[in-house]
């Protein structure tokens, strides 16, 4: 059984982002493993790093907030980690990268070695999966960088170590798709989940 952490952020309940990561989640949970949701906005999550938090992030004690250490210890637990957005200003919404820039602290993210070095801190994940719509097509998306996944299958993936497996789905000019082409998306998120081992 593998264990995963679906991190979610859009902040419109019942919104298409909900109705990816209910998807997934459900797809995953009947291929037999186990599965934390994290509803960033749902949550009511602090996306903004506070005063003494940035004080504290070279500390021996980066993590102040309990909430911070929840999130942490699922993350640290997790084998996969999905993360599902829409992409807006060619980036993910800024309550996710806040929440980036407040759990990848160091001895989290990261770690260094006995030389100073920067070291993969998230080892035991070996999947992540970025999971996000966009307004635009995809040459439109291409040609202006997608800021979005470049963090999160590059920046992201340092963090866990260049083994790890990095897969992209997206759902590109969604603001003029048809019902159709929706639900192909939502068939195609389920069967990619569905299939992981």
């Amino acid at each position: 059984m593998m264990r995963a952490l679906i991190v979610l952020a859009h902040p419109v309940l019942g919104s298409y982002s909900h109705s990816l990561a209910d998807a997934a989640a459900e797809a995953m949970r009947s291929a037999g493993h186990h599965v934390d949701v994290l509803d960033l906005y749902a949550i009511g999550y602090r996306a903004a790093m506070s005063a003494d938090e940035r004080r504290a992030y070279h500390s021996e004690q980066p993590v102040l907030d309990p909430q911070v250490a929840e999130h942490i210890e699922l993350l640290q637990r997790a084998e996969t980690l999905v993360v599902i957005y829409p992409t807006w200003w060619s980036s993910m919404p800024a309550i996710l990268k806040g929440w980036l820039e407040r759990t990848m602290v160091p001895g989290v993210g990261f770690v260094f070695d006995d030389h100073g070095r920067v070291r993969p801190g998230l080892t035991t994940c070996r999947r992540i999966i970025g999971i996000s719509t966009y307004g635009s097509k995809r040459t439109y998306v291409r040609a202006i960088n997608d800021n979005g996944r470049r963090t999160i299958s590059r920046a992201l993936r340092l963090s866990t170590g260049l083994r790890t497996r990095c897969t992209w789905l997206g759902l590109y000019g969604i603001d003029s798709s048809t019902d159709a082409q929706r639900a192909e998306f939502i068939s195609r998120v389920r069967s990619k989940m569905g299939a992981l081992r």
